[in-house]
This record gives C-alpha cells, sequence and structure tokens, in this order.
C-alpha cells in the first residue's frame, strides 16, 4: 500500500477482539465470492515456522472450512479485508499475516462447534470457548492477563492515530470503514439482545441504555407554554372561540368589540394553565423524590452514596436491609450463607410473603470486598427490556465460561430486601427500563363523559348556529333585493358593496350578514361555560380535600384530589376493579380462633345471658404476660384455652406443639429479643399463637428444631420436610424425639379429611361444623393432623422414599406416591382459624357500593384460595350466591369449554329462577317498590299441567363449581331440592353468580376469540374476581371494560403494580397504605382507607355529577333565552344583525350578571344530605344511567329557553311597539325596548335559578339576590358615569306603570309553566330524593342499613359449606431449611441424615428425657405399606417435594440397633460437607 503503516502487534491484536470488530458490508458481493477471494490472498505456506502441530491445526481449520457456519465466515473476512487495508504493501506485514494465519488456524481448532443459545425471542449462534487464555476475549495469543491487554488496548485505540483509515486505496473502501466502526460490537449483539459490562461505563455507553431517571410530569420550563396552548386548542369549544375571534377583528362584519371574545378566552386559557401547571409541579415534585432517593453504589473501587437518577446500567449497587431496590439487578453476593437472600415483591405481585432469591455458586466469593466488586468485569448477555414479571433470559460470561441466568438471580426495582443485612447486585435495567416501569403503562388523557357529551353539543350547536345564520342570511338578501335598495339613502350600503347589480350587491350583503350573525349569535355557546366548569371543578376539589369525614389520623392523611377535571365523572361509576393487598386488606394476620379435639375456642360467652359478646377494641383481652416470651400486640379473649393450656390439657398441648414445629420459621434474637422470620404471614401468626400460649419455638438447625413448653426446652431431631405446593395443599414434619417418632401435617381441611383414618366421625363432625362457621365468618382456615410412626416403618418408609429420589423415570409420581403413603391414617388434632384483618369498614362499603348498582372485580396476584377466601370475608361473595364459579383451564380449549359450560349453567339457573334477572332489573330500577321486601309470586306452567312430563330438576344447589379439565357433565352431583315445587319464590339481591379466573386462564379470555364470551358471563356475574393476575393484565382486564361494555371504570389500589390499571381506568384512586405511594403518585384520587371510596363515590361523587347537571341546565337555558331574542327581533330589523341589547350587556351578561348565582349552584348545591347518600345507596343509580344530564335533557333546555326567548321579546315588544307613557314621550324607541327585554332577562333568570336550587347556603342569598341589585348598580354606573349609549333609557321606562305591569306579567308567564310541570313531577313522579326529602317515605330497608351492615357478631352465626382453606406459602422452603443454605450459621453439631450428632447433641437428648419424660404417647404402627383407600391422587406431577438433605445424606451407613449411628465416638458422626448439601438437584 502507498504510504501504508506498519502495522503494530497491539494494534492488531486489539482489531482482533470480538468488541472492536469491525464487520464490512459486502454491497451486494456474493459471500462465496468474499470468501474465495479471501482464501487467495491469505498465505498458506505455514511449514516456514517448523511447528508441526501448527500445520496440523491449519489443515483441520481447512477441512473444517466447509462446515463452517455463515457468521464465522463473515467474520474472517472481514478480518482478513481489514488486514489488506493496512499492510498490503508491507513485506513484515505479510509475513506477521502467515504467522497470524498459523495461530488463528490453531486456535480455531480449539473452538467447539456452534451451539444454539436462545436469549429472549432470538436464536443467536456463539462458538463456545474452551478455556483458552482467561478471558472468552482474550483470543490473541499470550493473553496472560486479561484485564492489563484490556487497559492496554484500550489506551492503545485511544491513542490511534485517525489517518489510518483515510491511507486506504479507494472511496469505497473507506466508506465501509467508517460503516464498519459504527457498527463496533455488533458481532455478538443484535436487536432482540442486551449486552451489559459490569463496571465499564464506556462500554455500555455505546448502547445509550436508559439512564435511571424517572419521569412521569408533562411539561418542562420551555415547552409548558406551547405544548399547553397546543393541548388547550385541541378543545372543539377553545379553538371555535379562536376563530370567533379571528372574525370580530375584520370591521366590516363585526358588530361588537373583539374585546368581548378575547377577554374570557385568554382567561379560560390562563384559568386552565395555571391549573395544569400546578398539577405538573406537583408530579415534578414527586418525581424528585424518587430520583433523589439514595442508593449506596461502587465508583472507582470505593462505595459511595449516590442518588437513584445518578444509578447506570452497569453499576454494582449495595442494598441494605429493608431498603427498595433501585433499578433490576443481577443479584452477586449476600450476607447470608450460599448467596441467598429475601425480598417482598408487595410493590409488584401485591404478595407480602418472603420470596427467596439466590445468586450464582460461583459469584458468592465476591462477598463485600470492593476490590473484587469493582474488578468485576462479567459481561451479561440477556433479553431486552419487556414486562414479565416472572421471566428472565440471559447469560453471564465472566472468566472464560458461560453462566445461565433466570429470574431466581434478578432484584426487580420495587421490590424491598428483608431478612437480609446486605447484598451486592450489577444493574441490569434502568429508569423506564425496569420491570416495575414497563408495567406501569402510559399516562394517557383522562376526560369525563359530562366533557365528551359536551363537545358531542357543542358541535351540534355550532351546526345550528351555522344554520340560523344561513337562514338569516339569506333573509336579508332577500330584503336588501327587494326592500334595502330602496332606502339606500337612509341605509347606504357599504363601499365594498356592489352598486350597480343589485342581486349581487344584496348577495354581497348577505354573505357578510352571515358573519355578523355568528358573532351575535355566539353567545348561545359562551366562552364563559368553560370558565364557570373550571371554576366549579376546582372548587369541589377543595370540598373534597377539607373533608373531615375522609380523614385518618393514625396517618395523619386525608383525602386528596389530585385532578380537578374529573369531579363529576365520581357520580357514574359502573366499574370498580380494586387490589386485594393493602387496598381491601391489611397486610396483617391474626390467630382469630381455632377448634381443638372438636371444642371450639376464640369466642366470648356472656355468662349471665349465654349469648355472644361482640368483640371490640374496648374489650379486654386475656393477660399473657405471664410468658416471658409473650408478645405485647397479640390479642385473645377467650381465656378457657389458656386455662385448659396451663392445666395440662393433652390436646391442647399437642395443637399447640403441632404449631410450634410444622412450619418454616426462622428464629434469630435481635437486641435480646426472640423475633422470627417468616415466609409467609400465615405461618408467622400460628407461630405467634402458639409462643403466646407458653410454646415458644427457640431456634432451629438443618436437622433439629427446638422449643419451649411452659418454661421447660424440648430438642426434635428433624427427620424430614414433606414442602407445602398449591397441588399438595398441606406439609408435613417428621420429628423424633426420644424413642418417639411422630407426623405433623397440617393443610386444607378437605385435603386433611381424606387421610385421616376412620373412627373419628364424631370428632370429624363436630370439626367440620366448626370450620364451616369459620368459613362463614370470612376466616382462612387450616386442619391439624399428627400421625405416630414406628422405627420399623419410618426405615421401611425412607428407603423407599430414597429410591424414588434417585429415581430416573417417573420420579415425581413415585414421590408423590410416597408422600400419600405416610400422610395417611392420620389423627385429627384440629383447626386453627386466622383473619386476613380487612381494613376497616370494608364489608360495609362493598355492600353500599353494590347496592348503589356498581360491579366491583377484584384484581390481585395472590393466590386464588386467598383470593376467594378474601372475597368470602368482605362480603363481596356470600353464601347466598347461586354459584361461584373457578375457570382455571391451561388451553384456549379448556377455557371455552369451561365458558360454555358455565353460560349453560346460567341459562337453566334462570329457567328454574322466575322472572330471571330481567324482573330482578326491572324491580331495582323501579323506585316505588322496596328492593328488598318484594316477593315475586309466579306458578310454573309445568306446575300447573298435569299432563306435562315429570318436574325437571332444580337448579344446581353447589356453593362453588370448580369446571377443571377433567369435568365430565355439569349437573352429574345434582340434588333435589326439597321446596322445588314451590310457588313463591323471595328474590334477594344478594343471589346470583360469581366467577373467580386464574391469571394463566385470564390471557387466554382476554384473546380475541374468547373475549366476548367472557364477558358476556362475567356482565351476568355479581362479583368477578382474577387472581394470579400481572400488572399489565390488570390494564387490560380495564380496557377490555372499557372498549367492550363502554362502562364508566375505576381502579383502586395502593401499590406499584396497581399502577398500570389505575392509569388506564378512567379513574384512578390511589391508597397511601403499607405499599409505598407508587399507586398515589399515578392516581387521580388519593385515600387512606378503602372505606373512604364509598363517601367519595356516593356522597361527593354523586354531589358533584348533580350539581354539575344541574349547572348546565340551566347554563343552556339562561343562554339560550338570552340570544335567541336576537333572532326574533331580526323579523323586525331586516334580518340587518341588528343586535336587541346594548352591546356592553352582552359583553357581561355572562361575566359579571348572571355568573355568580349558577357558580353557587354549581358549588354547594344538593337535593339530600350527606348521611342520606350513604343510607340510600339508589340515590346513585341516575348517575350510571346518565339520567341528569343528556341529549334529552339538553333539548329540553334548550326549547325552555326558546320558549322564554320568545315570551321575553315578544310581550314587551307587543307593550311598546306603538307605546306613549303618560307624559307624552315616545317609548317605543330601539334602546328602551332593549333595556326592558334585558332587565326583565335579568329577573327572570333570578326567578329561575330560585326555582332549581334545592339548598339555600348564605352563598346562595348572596349571589342570586346581590345579582339583581348589581345589575341595576353596574347599569347606571356604565350610563351615568362612564356615559354609555343607553344612558337614561332604563330610568324613564321605571318611571312608568308600564315596565313593571309588563315585568309581572312576563316572569308570571315564564315562571307559572315551570312551577306546574315541578308540582306534577313531585306528586305524580317523585324521585327517591324527592320522598327523601318529603319524608314521604316511612322506612326504606336499604341493604346498607339492614342485613348488608352485619356487625362482627351478627355475622357469627353464619353457617357456610365452603372451604376456609388459604395458606400463602411458597414451596421450596423446607428443602432450603433441610440443606442448611437457609442457616445464618451452620451449627458445628449437625449430621445427616437422622440426627446423627455428637455426644453433645446426644447427652442433651438424654438429659430432656430424663427430666420430662416421654410427653407423648407411641402408636405402635406395622412396617406395612398403608395407603388409605381416600387418599387422592391430585399431584402435580411437574412439582418436586423431595428434600435435598435427605437424599444426599441416605447413602451413608447406618449404625445401632435403632438407626442412630453407632456409638458416642465424635469420630464416627459422618457430617455432610456445606458444599456436597445440594449434590443431587431434583
Amino acid at each position: 500500500m502507498i504510504g501504508g503503516r506498519r502495522c503494530s502487534e497491539a494494534a492488531r491484536r486489539l482489531r482482533r477482539r470480538p468488541d472492536t470488530l469491525e464487520l464490512s458490508v459486502l454491497d451486494g458481493q456474493p459471500m462465496e465470492t468474499e470468501l474465495q477471494e479471501d482464501n487467495e490472498r491469505t498465505p498458506t505456506t505455514g511449514a516456514g515456522n517448523g511447528n508441526e502441530s501448527g500445520t496440523e491445526a491449519v489443515e483441520a481449520s481447512c477441512s473444517a472450512s466447509s462446515k463452517r457456519t455463515r457468521w464465522f465466515q463473515f467474520a474472517r473476512s472481514s478480518k482478513n479485508r481489514r488486514k489488506r487495508l493496512h499492510c498490503d504493501d508491507d513485506e513484515e506485514c505479510v509475513q506477521q499475516d502467515r504467522r497470524n494465519s498459523d495461530l488463528e488456524g490453531s486456535r480455531r481448532a480449539c473452538l467447539a462447534q456452534p451451539e444454539g443459545m436462545n436469549i429472549g425471542s432470538s436464536t443467536q449462534t456463539i462458538a463456545t470457548p474452551l478455556m483458552v487464555g482467561d478471558s472468552f476475549y482474550s483470543l490473541a495469543p499470550g493473553g496472560g492477563n486479561p484485564s492489563a491487554n484490556k487497559s492496554d488496548d484500550q489506551e492503545l485505540y485511544k491513542q490511534r492515530d485517525p489517518s489510518v483509515a483515510s491511507e486506504s486505496k479507494s472511496v469505497p473502501s473507506m466508506r465501509r470503514l467508517s460503516q464498519i466502526r459504527r457498527r463496533r460490537s455488533s458481532y455478538y449483539f443484535s436487536e432482540n439482545e442486551r449486552r451489559i459490562r459490569a463496571n465499564d461505563k464506556e462500554f455500555n455507553a455505546q448502547f445509550k441504555y436508559h439512564n435511571n431517571y424517572i419521569k412521569t410530569s408533562k411539561y418542562s420550563l420551555f415547552t409548558f407554554l406551547p405544548f399547553n396552548l397546543l393541548e388547550q386548542f385541541q378543545r372543539l369549544a377553545n379553538f371555535y372561540f379562536l376563530c370567533l375571534l379571528v372574525l370580530q377583528l375584520i370591521p366590516a362584519i363585526s358588530s361588537l368589540t373583539p374585546v368581548t371574545t378575547a377577554i374570557p378566552l385568554i382567561g379560560v386559557l390562563t384559568l386552565t394553565a395555571v391549573k395544569d401547571a400546578y398539577d405538573d409541579i406537583q408530579r415534578h415534585i414527586s418525581d424528585s423524590q424518587v430520583n433523589n432517593r439514595k442508593s449506596k453504589t461502587l465508583r472507582n473501587g470505593k462505595l459511595v452514596e449516590a442518588k437513584w437518577s445518578e444509578v447506570q446500567v452497569g453499576d454494582v449497587i449495595r442494598l441494605d436491609n429493608n431498603q427498595f431496590v433501585a433499578a433490576d439487578t443481577l443479584l452477586l453476593s449476600t450476607s447470608e450463607p450460599n448467596g441467598l437472600c429475601f425480598i417482598e415483591t408487595a410493590e409488584l405481585d401485591g404478595e407480602t410473603n418472603l420470596k427467596a432469591k439466590q445468586c450464582l455458586t460461583e459469584t458468592i466469593e465476591l462477598g463485600d470486598r470492593h476490590d473484587l466488586l469493582w474488578n468485576f468485569n462479567g459481561e451479561i448477555i440477556c433479553e431486552r427490556p419487556n414486562n414479565l414479571l416472572n421471566k428472565f433470559d440471559g447469560t453471564l460470561i465472566w472468566r472464560g465460561q458461560r453462566f445461565a441466568l433466570d429470574n431466581e438471580k434478578i432484584l426487580l426495582r420495587g421490590c424491598v430486601l428483608r431478612n437480609t443485612q446486605w447484598c451486592y447486585g450489577v444493574v441490569v435495567f434502568a429508569g423506564v427500563d425496569t420491570k416495575l416501569m414497563q408495567n406501569s403503562g402510559k399516562t394517557q388523557f383522562k376526560s369525563t363523559g359530562v366533557d365528551r357529551l359536551l363537545n358531542f353539543i357543542i358541535i351540534g350547536i355550532v351546526l345550528f348556529l351555522v344554520s340560523i345564520c344561513a337562514l338569516f342570511a339569506i333573509g336579508c338578501a332577500i330584503w336588501e333585493g327587494l326592500i334595502g335598495q330602496h332606502f339606500q339613502l337612509y341605509l347606504p350600503w357599504e363601499h365594498i358593496i356592489p352598486k350597480d347589480y343589485i342581486p349581487t350587491g344584496a348577495t354581497v350583503i348577505g354573505l357578510l350578514v352571515f358573519f355578523s350573525y355568528a358573532i351575535v349569535l355566539n353567545t348561545v355557546v359562551p366562552i364563559s361555560l368553560y370558565v364557570s366548569v373550571e371554576v366549579i371543578r376546582f372548587v369541589q376539589s377543595f370540598l373534597i380535600n377539607w373533608d373531615d369525614e375522609m380523614y385518618y389520623p393514625t396517618t395523619n392523611t386525608y383525602a386528596k384530589a389530585r385532578t380537578t377535571t374529573l369531579n363529576e365523572e365520581l357520580g357514574q361509576i359502573q366499574y370498580i376493579f380494586s387490589d386485594k393487598t393493602g387496598t381491601l386488606t391489611q397486610n396483617i394476620m391474626t390467630f382469630n380462633k381455632c377448634s381443638i379435639n372438636g371444642r371450639s375456642y376464640g369466642d366470648v360467652i356472656d355468662l349471665r345471658t349465654g349469648e355472644l359478646v361482640e368483640i371490640t377494641e374496648a374489650l379486654q383481652s386475656v393477660d399473657f404476660s405471664a410468658n416471658p416470651h409473650h408478645e405485647s400486640d397479640f390479642r385473645w379473649y377467650d381465656r378457657s384455652l389458656l386455662d385448659a393450656v396451663r392445666s395440662d390439657e393433652e390436646h391442647s398441648h399437642v395443637f399447640f406443639r403441632l404449631l410450634a414445629l410444622c412450619h418454616t420459621v426462622m428464629a434469630e434474637t435481635v437486641d435480646g429479643r426472640l423475633e422470627y422470620q417468616a415466609q409467609s404471614p400465615d405461618e408467622a401468626a400460628l407461630v405467634s399463637a402458639a409462643r403466646n400460649f407458653g410454646f415458644v419455638f427457640r431456634t432451629r438447625t438443618p436437622n433439629s428444631i427446638t422449643i419451649e413448653v411452659m418454661g421447660q426446652t424440648e430438642e426434635y431431631e428433624l427427620l424430614n420436610i414433606l414442602d407445602f405446593n398449591n397441588v399438595r395443599k398441606r406439609m408435613s414434619v417428621i420429628l423424633r424425639r426420644g424413642d418417639s417418632m411422630v407426623l405433623y401435617c397440617k393443610g386444607a381441611d378437605n385435603v386433611i379429611y381424606d387421610r385421616l383414618h376412620g373412627g373419628q366421625e364424631d370428632l370429624k363432625a363436630r370439626t367440620q361444623d366448626h370450620l364451616n362457621k369459620f368459613a362463614g365468618e370470612g376466616l382462612r382456615t387450616l386442619a391439624l393432623a399428627e400421625r405416630r410412626l414406628t422405627e420399623q416403618y419410618y426405615n421401611d418408609w425412607r428407603s423407599r422414599q430414597q429410591e424414588a429420589a434417585l429415581s430416573m423415570d417417573s420420579r415425581e409420581q413415585k414421590l408423590n406416591a410416597i408422600y400419600e403413603e405416610i400422610e395417611s391414617e392420620m389423627q385429627l388434632v384440629g383447626v386453627t382459624a386466622i383473619e386476613d384483618k380487612l381494613q376497616d369498614g370494608v364489608p360495609k362499603s362493598i355492600a353500599n357500593l353494590q347496592n348503589a348498582g356498581i360491579k366491583i372485580w377484584v384484581l390481585t396476584g395472590d393466590k386464588q384460595e386467598t383470593a376467594i377466601n378474601i372475597g368470602y370475608s368482605c362480603q363481596l361473595l356470600t353464601d347466598e350466591l347461586a354459584d361461584v364459579f373457578i375457570v382455571d383451564g391451561n388451553s384456549v380449549e379448556e377455557v371455552e369449554k369451561q365458558l360454555r359450560q358455565f353460560k349453560e349453567s346460567i341459562k337453566i339457573y334462570n329457567r328454574f329462577r322466575p322472572g330471571g334477572f330481567d324482573a330482578f332489573d326491572r324491580l331495582n330500577s323501579d323506585s316505588n317498590m322496596d328492593p328488598l321486601s318484594v316477593t315475586m309470586t309466579q306458578t310454573s306452567a309445568f306446575m300447573q299441567e298435569t299432563n306435562l312430563p315429570p318436574t325437571p330438576p332444580p337448579p344446581p344447589a353447589i356453593s362453588v363449581v370448580t369446571f377443571s379439565a377433567e369435568c365430565n357433565d355439569l349437573f352429574g352431583d345434582e340434588k333435589g331440592s326439597e321446596d322445588g315445587g314451590t310457588a313463591s319464590i323471595v328474590v334477594d339481591e344478594n343471589t346470583g353468580f360469581a366467577l373467580v379466573v386464574n391469571g394463566h386462564s385470564l390471557v387466554h379470555c382476554l384473546s380475541p376469540e374468547l373475549e366476548n364470551k367472557f364477558l358476556d358471563i362475567a356482565s351476568q356475574c355479581k362479583a368477578v374476581i382474577c387472581c394470579r393476575v400481572t400488572p399489565l393484565q390488570k390494564a387490560l382486564v380495564v380496557e377490555l371494560i372499557k372498549r367492550a361494555k363502554n362502562a364508566v371504570t375505576l381502579a383502586i389500589g395502593d401499590g406499584a403494580n396497581d399502577v398500570s390499571m389505575i392509569k388506564a381506568a378512567h379513574i384512578g384512586v390511589g391508597i397511601s397504605g403499607q405499599e409505598g405511594l407508587q399507586a398515589v403518585l399515578s392516581s387521580d384520587y388519593s385515600i387512606a382507607q378503602f372505606r373512604y371510596l364509598e363517601r367519595l363515590l356516593l356522597v361527593h361523587g354523586r354531589w358533584s355529577y348533580y350539581r354539575m347537571c344541574k349547572f348546565l341546565r340551566y347554563f343552556f337555558y339562561k343562554n339560550f333565552a338570552f340570544t335567541l331574542c336576537h333572532c326574533w327581533y331580526s323579523l323586525f330589523c331586516g334580518f340587518s344583525a341588528q343586535t336587541v341589547f346594548d352591546p356592553m350587556f352582552i359583553s357581561v351578561y355572562n361575566l359579571f350578571y348572571t355568573s355568580l348565582p349558577v357558580l353557587a349552584l354549581g358549588v354547594f348545591e344538593q337535593d339530600v344530605s350527606d348521611k342520606n347518600s350513604l343510607e340510600f345507596p339508589r340515590l346513585y343509580t341516575p348517575g350510571l344511567k346518565s339520567e341528569l344530564f343528556n341529549i334529552r335533557e339538553f333539548i329540553y333546555s334548550v326549547l325552555h329557553g326558546a320558549f322564554t326567548s320568545l315570551v321575553l321579546f315578544l310581550i314587551p315588544y307587543g307593550v311598546y311597539k306603538d307605546g306613549v307613557s303618560a307624559n307624552g314621550f315616545i317609548v317605543s324607541d330601539h334602546m328602551t325596548l332593549g333595556a326592558v327585554v334585558a332587565t326583565i332577562l335579568i329577573v327572570d333568570n333570578t326567578a329561575q335559578i330560585s326555582l332549581y336550587t334545592s339548598y339555600w347556603t348564605v352563598v346562595n342569598h348572596v349571589t342570586i339576590w346581590g345579582s339583581l341589585v348589581w345589575y341595576f348598580v353596574l347599569d347606571y354606573f356604565y350610563n351615568y358615569v362612564i356615559g354609555g349609549p343607553y344612558v337614561g333609557s332604563l330610568t324613564q321606562a321605571m318611571k312608568d306603570l308600564t315596565f313593571w305591569v309588563t315585568m309581572l306579567i312576563t316572569v308570571m308567564a315564564l315562571v307559572a309553566p315551570v312551577l306546574a310541570y315541578k308540582f306534577y313531577l313531585l306528586d305524580v313522579h317523585p324521585s327517591l330524593s324527592d320522598k327523601i326529602r318529603q319524608k314521604s317515605l316511612k322506612k326504606i330497608h336499604s341493604r346498607a342499613s339492614s342485613d348488608v351492615r352485619r356487625t362482627a357478631s351478627s355475622r357469627r352465626g353464619r353457617r357456610s359449606v365452603r372451604s376456609g382453606y388459604a395458606f400463602a406459602h411458597q414451596e421450596g422452603f423446607g428443602r432450603l431449611i433441610t440443606s442448611g443454605k437457609i442457616m445464618h450459621k451452620l451449627p458445628q453439631d449437625f449430621a445427616f441424615p437422622l440426627g446423627l450428632g455428637t455426644k453433645k447433641t446426644q447427652v442433651l437428648h438424654n438429659n430432656l428425657n430424663s427430666a420430662d419424660g416421654p410427653n407423648s404417647k407411641t402408636n405402635n404402627v406395622t412396617g406395612q405399606h398403608m395407603v388409605n383407600n381416600n387418599t387422592n391422587m391430585r399431584q402435580n406431577q411437574n412439582q418436586n417435594h423431595s428434600s435435598m438433605a435427605d437424599i444426599t445424606a441416605d447413602g451413608r451407613g447406618h449404625g445401632g440397633d435403632d438407626g442412630r449411628g453407632s456409638g458416642g465416638s465424635d469420630d464416627m458422626s459422618p457430617r455432610a460437607p456445606c458444599q456436597d448439601l445440594d449434590t443431587i438437584n431434583l
């Protein structure tokens, strides 16, 4: 090459690095041609080196060249072409190329065959290096120190002379080279993948990843004015008035000054801009709070505090206990053994139970050493940002090895680190790329239904205005052509009017008059309407903020209207979508009641009357202070249970001993206080209850559990944990103490009942009665059972369990069968009843909202059983429901089958129910009838006809129907009804259906082919619960209802997982709860408790809608009455666009004379009090149907205004047409007529708004009567002080009796019909609010005030046939415990598998046994296989229930007759090393 430069070894090595590889564009040249050209130019005489191995490598490379992939050929040809550009004519470079070719051949020989790797949705072929060098990228020979080479290469690359590229031979080569360098690092990169290198900002910066800065605001200081104006002029009315203002600037067509339109328009724009600026400032403040949170970030080897917004992709950050995760991070190391950490994901999925995450074994060694963490240079290749919370696919490349990454190694933004002192991770996704933000959804512009209707009405009014103007323009042209042309001396035409040809001149005049009338009649759409609407909404928002009834003193939180444009929409809500955790519940579990050996505990009975005492905070609880380990916040009111425990009653001791031993809770001592770390709140509540009753769980090791019973220490050898999962619905522990061996089990009542031995019918019946009672009260129940085992039977079972665990064929099935075998023939111990504490007033609020006609859907990420239990607890579901259907299909076909069967069931139910839902809807819509006490009587036709076939079976009498994939017949279990032939059926609005949908089934329900069927069924249900749903699915459900049902929706939640549905709904309500403020920051309204939603909707929402509708009806009335006077006058003025009124009166009519009374009406009006609004929820119904303001009401207002304007103009015109005063003055002038009509108009407006007002306040009196006085004051001031053109007109008219008589007659003529119509409606068709105001109804049975407002004591007597089982537990913690991974410190004296301990452990056992003696009876059980015939084999074959430690250790020798290990020597104790605990991964 001419002028070519000599290539250095370092430069060539740098260019060979894949991350700086420069790929060329082939420009249409075939790959085969390029490859052939490269082979011809590449030297093949590598034998000169005398290296035999190198020659063999070259031959191997050539023989495999035909098998290389297109990817590898492309890379090779690119590199050879690069060499030619720089070293073409340089002999030294040629020799160097030969050596490089030999070395590259040997290097390629070390590469394995390319393998496919799935990352995200793409498949990429990557050659796996077989540990050549120390790094995957150290492909150059002799790379001893990859990090040093990397830094050297980067320095050389930075110092590289840019003239290298310019010395190429041709311009196309230069162009290709520049394109190559712009696309550097695309060698391993595609659009569906993401590459991150830890602690390498320069590398990550080239991909331009988003930083961790969050922005929810809409404007900045520079974009506010243009963007806000653009947004405001998208409103049709604003654009209309802008066009009108332009017309008024043309003198030839304007009879009014432009100021009349400019001032109100500027006022509206300014007021709206100020409001929008205030809202956006609040968003800026909230963004600043989030972005300025502190995070510990590793910079230059030191840990520094940085703002969240400064965290970048690739940074290594430190998280401390109870700290929010700043961004989506890959877990590197933790303070816990084996790289475990625990997180709470309530912000993401609403679940408060802890979840375990574990980092790679290879990165655990990094620990908290900042030097090692700073030198960590691993590269992550992962999927692109997405919204899948439970999925992550990626690969970590570090130290020349690849490690698979999944969701178990990722901490997501919004999670909280729990029970872990610290952890380190590298940021993978930041800011808007995080999965939390990906699920947040986009902020949508929200407008109310009234706004949308107003836009439609405005279009209609404009069309009406155009039609009137066109009609008057034609009339003017005709009048000028026939009459006006003869009066040009008195009414001269403008100079722009052609006078040569009369028809042309008349046509031009008519065209100009068209625009003149458009200006004169513009008040039919007054801009003051929008000013008034904004003012009313603004004041209503403050009324919400100031409501002390929605103040929560515990957190000192008031309700807050975060937006001022949606108030009236609160009065039209048809669907409420609610989260569960933190919204309906308090995230607090309490041990409420229990049943032990057939006796129920927990109820407090008045010994004098024998009745149940309602448990309130005022009731004194049992004193547990004698127990040194008691918890001060534990409450229990039934002293009989504590007496039974203290009297050593055997069954109560077994009950609490089971609770203290059968769990996965961890115990630790913090500041001398024993604290529990529970994986689920249910277990925490049970272990806490046992602790307070004297059975204290103290500590555990992988093979032992220590408890303290009434002050005496008991240590149990933990043999096995049969872990919980959603299919088994139970967990068991097998324990040994002394010579006694026992299995303790807890789980769902129906699962436990199937596994009990015979002879317990009486105990099962009494316990079942207690279960029904607890379930009826909405409590979460678990059944407890035990089984005594013999050593021989257990050893035989253990050997078979080990054999099944090691089986390579059908392992899960065999393990399930083994577990079923030992979890049988059990003895029932009792039942626990835990209360998932609802927020105060939730059942009452839900009942009232449902009674108002609002449908409530619960969308939660919790398990199905938990969601159903809460549904019953908050009375969203009731036992009176005909059916609760559960849709849980895993495929489209299964879900479609379930929906089809569900629909058929509804049809059958409606056939057997007289009248069906249609009659019930008609019943509810009739306000004259009591909706709760009406009895519908209908005799079925088949009962009357004796010659018909026998009576068909009644509808299903089941409470819960689950349509599983294996269901054969919908009505296979139909039961006969005792009153099947009853002719009288009482209609109860509690009856109906409820639908429960699982998240995986909801995916199919939302598909286009099934969404209509799903909606058809859901719309006929009283309640719908969707469980296990993702945040995005919540938003999709809301969008579906909005789109398909055209319904007004409200979403309420308290966590970040609710943000997407809050943004998607018409109204978003955030609760300031325990899950942070993410929901509040994205909401339109915020409240502190769910119960305040009732008042927000039924009081403020209904009032706002009622006020706005009344305001709009009156506003349109008064403006049409005012504007149409010009239309009637045009018939007498030759359609000349002459105004009746003074132009100044036209300008200030809506601003000064009539604005304040109508504003007072819109702000303070109410038909009934807030108490009555809550007591009678049916008052909310008109808003659901938009009855108070719609097209019909608008037309009525227009006709009323037109009639008023006609009477208002014709009566004074007829009186003053040829009128002469008593003094002989002529009063038939235009100014007098205009002054008289204007005065009567103001008086009529005052009279009409007095009739409109139902609730009088001081403000109403001042504004209404004050505006009347204000009119006369302003008229006098304008005409006499300023010198208006109408000076003296009204004064002279008022001196004559004619004026007063005319005004009286006109006002009477206008008011009398309105009064008559109102009295007619009040007498013949009174509304519910009319009845309440008149107190004409003696009593209205409101569900909210009768059986729906159930107190705790009234709910106590209910019975339910459903199961109250719910257990928020997660599978896998049993394996963590038995493997020792979860332990903070592995004890020095534990052994596997059967507690083969040291002398110290055995001596402790012996001491305890000698001191306490046997505490329980041992039942000898033979070693035969005992499998209960009633065993339910509904096991999930994909689940793994084995214990790692059990399997690993069973291969060790057993010593002694009892299987305890031989002798007492420490040397004979076979301890399992920590690294071998998870050898066999099942």
